[in-house]
């Protein structure tokens, strides 16, 4: 019952982690190209997704994951970072939200540059030593055991990857904790907006 529980809340948060704590779309699983504009543009206008790109370092040719990718708010700005020929890895726990994701992949033309992909809540799902970088938005807060995730993921980085923390200011500090416990080394952080930090990791002994 507690691991049911857990992944209910876990597939909510998902929904919702980046669309700023509203849901990602309709209980039908699908959203007019109207109501998808005008969600992406607010998005756009408050969270500033050209920092989050800028911090993950990432640009054509580049593979990166999107963890908790949601309705892909965020994932579609990533697509046009790295295409024509990278490609943006978008887990989820519900692949409900993904099908919302792939319309709106697919309105922005940028289906072949993203692969959807339904993981396990404990588990980052991604593949060794493959990933220029990996983004968190609004998600780490969710795990049940964040630093051992963490670790998990660094695994998943090329050399010289970098993880990328972005959450609301009041769940720094538990952020922050989580990547220490983790071995992680802090890069950089900014506070681009005033509800959202960003924090820049590396594996150990990766270049500064």
């Amino acid at each position: 019952m507690r691991w049911l529980a857990l992944c209910l809340v876990l597939v909510m948060a998902c929904k919702r982690n980046h669309a700023d704590g509203e849901p990602a779309g309709s209980s039908s699983g699908s959203m007019s190209d109207d109501d998808s504009a005008r969600e992406q543009q607010r998005f756009d206008t408050e969270r500033r997704p050209d920092k989050v790109v800028e911090a993950l370092g990432i640009k054509p040719g580049s593979r990166v994951a999107d963890v908790g990718a949601g309705s892909g708010l965020l994932t579609v700005h990533l697509a046009r970072a790295v295409a024509p020929n990278g490609k943006v890895v978008a887990t989820d726990v519900d692949a409900t939200v993904l099908e919302l994701l792939k319309q709106r992949l697919k309105a922005a033309k940028l289906a072949d540059v993203v692969e959807p992909r339904v993981v396990e809540a404990d588990t980052p799902g991604l593949e060794p030593a493959t990933y220029d970088a990996i983004l968190l938005a609004e998600v780490d807060h969710f795990f049940p055991d964040p630093a051992a995730w963490l670790r998990s993921a660094a695994a998943a980085l090329k050399p010289g990857g970098r993880i990328v923390i972005s959450n609301r200011v009041y769940h720094k500090a538990q952020s922050m904790a989580a990547a220490q416990k983790a071995g992680l080394v802090l890069k950089t952080e900014s506070t681009p907006v005033p509800t959202h930090f960003i924090a820049v990791f590396v594996a150990p002994g990766a270049k500064k």
